[in-house]
């Protein structure tokens, strides 16, 4: 999930602006949450993009 769209129940502002100082601990816990460039991918996605991959990888080898 991403901060952008959270409402603050503190202050009422969006959490990504960090007014009050709940908004900026959400906020940095929210970062941290969030890894990498997979983070967001569920583990069904992961498995559709390497075989996806894999399959393209073949195709490229027979072409050859």
């Amino acid at each position: 999930m991403t901060y952008d769209r959270l409402v603050c129940a503190n202050c009422a502002a969006p959490v990504s602006e960090g007014r009050c100082p709940v908004c900026r601990a959400s906020r940095e816990r929210l970062q941290h949450q969030t890894g990498g460039m997979f983070a967001q991918l569920n583990p069904v996605m992961l498995v559709a993009l390497l075989i996806i991959l894999i399959a393209v990888g073949l195709l490229l080898q027979q072409t050859v």
